[in-house]
């Protein structure tokens, strides 16, 4: 049996050359429910109104298909008997007529569209009103005079009204507060299992297309970037951009401040070649920009990415590490193991003596591992520091605990950050006091004057460790190691040293390893969690389940001795009650 809808190579153009939709082809079948979800302006409501029969040639071309009927071209006549009966839309906005009454708008199409009466027709959208539990003495009332929840019920309530095969939900709950925004999910869900409806659920709520979607659709610049069941595309995203906008979404699992998508959505006048989001992706190659990536089948879903999806930067594997003093060996580590993948931020935990600084200068090749392996992008992590070698190392740097141990006290500012491209020559044009100024205008500090020349000695401790920051990320490395850089600040510079990481980041596109004893710091700034204890991996997870329930005893004592404040905390501010209150 032919699929319900099936939708191929469809493109929308707009006047003034604005290309809304690039291409998109997907099956939806009875039964079947998808979301898609992208940022404003990727082309989902544009979709939408294309299976409509709204948008047609010349804006429309490729085909759509719904119950064997081709859409696009379609006459009038054939598009009104689909409409309503077969395909149905609850749009945004809820658009009703202001001077008529609710009640009357539901019955619309049942008179419109069927032979039923006036009366008949009423007391259909009274059942109908029931079914999406919008009371009904609100059919009398006009729209201005329900709430944005009512009206949202009252909608569906019209879209179900000819008992179409195919309903497409264009942003059912935006706008509404929590409460009402879960009590119409759970309505609309038990009605398309219980009427067995296909639908289309057009979106930028995560949570919402996740609630009511078995399949999900990631669409960008007006192209399908990943396709999948929605467990695995919005809960373990592949592509690049799928997972920037996964992160980017606030929900109440997230720990660690939000983090939005670098740069902007492209002119859909002008989008790029290649791979539309090449311009904003951390993993951008050559061949990103040169030619234009295939829907393909990777990790158990279709993804549309030069390189299978979210590249993996760092796998540590089984490292171990002996330090030897006075013919007495102490292990530091012993088979452990870290992975970081793309523009992922990952927190390295445990008590002192864990092995975790062992580990970090292991990783930047400031120690030699006795056994294990190191891939930095896919590569073995070279041990020589020849030139060929040294650019690829360069690629890993490291920000230590102590910046007066870190920086010379003899070098200005500028001579600081400037030394690392000093070590490796700069490509041609490229201009090394430029580079010092943006880093240092990057980290907070002035990037000209009289700053420049001051010497360690006369800054502060957080100045200073954002200098050791800058000269990090002067040479524009794709990963960055940071080894307890805030265990020396006041909570101020401390927490500004934070936001500076997290933005500088996201905005590089840096790959983190966030070296910490303190659990209430890297749930703020990481992905995940990997937990060391005496030297070995106990623990590796996302970091909102590491902080609901971690699995490790090392990570329970990490937990439990986590800053935290309580109203109660400072003892004798708070009387104890007496007996009998």
């Amino acid at each position: 049996m032919a699929p319900l809808l099936e939708v191929a190579e469809l493109r929308v153009t707009y006047e003034g050359g604005v290309d809304a939709v690039r291409g998109i082809a997907f099956e939806l079948d009875r039964g079947d429910t998808l979301a898609i979800v992208g940022e404003s302006g990727a082309g989902k409501s544009t979709l939408a109104h294309s299976i409509m029969g709204l948008v047609q040639p010349p804006q429309a071309s490729g085909s759509i298909l719904l119950d064997g009927h081709e859409l696009l071209g379609a006459d009038e006549r054939m598009l009104r008997s689909l409409r309503w009966s077969t395909v149905a839309i609850a749009m945004q906005g809820a658009p009703f007529n202001p001077v008529a009454t609710v009640g009357d708008q539901i019955a619309e199409p049942l008179r419109e569209h069927s032979v039923m009466s006036g009366s008949d027709a009423a007391h259909r959208a009274a059942e109908l009103a029931e079914e999406v539990a919008l009371a009904p003495a609100l059919l009398e009332r006009h729209p201005h005079e329900l709430s944005g929840g009512e009206r949202r019920r009252a909608m569906l309530a019209m879209t179900l009204a000819l008992d179409p095969r195919l309903v497409i939900l264009d942003e059912p709950v935006a706008g509404l507060d929590p409460e009402t925004k879960a009590a119409l999910l759970e309505r609309m869900a038990a009605i398309t299992e219980r009427r067995g409806l296909a639908l289309l659920v057009i979106s930028h709520d995560l949570p919402a297309a996740a609630r009511l979607a078995a399949r999900s659709m990631v669409i960008y610049a007006g192209e399908v970037m990943e396709a999948g069941a929605t467990a695995a595309v919005i809960e373990c995203p592949a592509h690049p951009y799928a997972w920037a906008l996964v992160n980017a979404y606030p929900v109440m699992t997230t720990t660690k401040d939000l983090r939005p998508i670098r740069g902007r959505p492209p002119d859909p006048r002008a989008v790029p070649r290649g791979c539309p989001f090449h311009p904003r992706c951390t993993q951008a190659e050559d061949v990103c920009g040169d030619r234009h990536p295939e829907l393909a089948a990777s990790r158990g879903r279709a993804v549309a990415c030069h390189f299978g999806g979210l590249k993996e930067l760092l796998r540590v594997t089984g490292v171990s590490k002996a330090y030897r003093r006075g013919g007495r060996s102490v292990q530091a580590l012993e088979d452990a193991s870290i992975s970081v993948s793309e523009g992922e931020a990952v927190g390295l935990v445990g008590a002192s003596g864990s092995g975790k600084s062992t580990l970090a200068r292991i990783i930047t090749g400031h120690l030699a591992a006795d056994a294990g392996e190191i891939l930095l992008e896919g590569a073995p992590l070279p041990r020589s520091w020849k030139r060929g070698a040294r650019a690829v190392r360069r690629r890993i740097q490291l920000v230590m605990q102590d910046p007066w141990d870190a920086l010379s006290p003899r070098l200005t500012v500028a001579e600081l950050v400037r030394e690392p491209l000093e070590i490796e020559p700069l490509e041609a044009g490229d201009d090394a006091a430029a580079r010092v100024g943006e880093m240092l205008e990057a980290v907070g500090l002035p990037p000209t004057g009289a700053f420049l020349d001051t010497r360690a000695h006369e800054l502060s401790g957080g100045q200073l460790q954002r200098i050791a920051l800058a000269r990090a990320l002067v040479t524009r490395p794709k990963l960055l190691v940071a080894d307890e850089p805030t265990s020396m600040l006041d909570p101020s510079e401390q927490a500004r040293l934070l936001v500076i990481l997290r933005e500088r980041q996201a905005e590089m596109g840096l790959g983190l390893v966030l070296v910490s004893h303190d659990v209430a710091v890297v749930r703020k700034v990481t992905d995940r969690v990997v937990v060391l204890d005496g030297g070995r991996t106990v623990e590796d997870v996302r970091t909102e389940a590491f902080s609901a329930s971690t699995a490790s005893p090392a990570g329970r004592r990490l937990l439990a001795a986590a800053s935290a404040f309580s109203p109660n905390s400072a003892g004798s501010a708070v009387e104890p009650e007496e007996d009998g209150g």
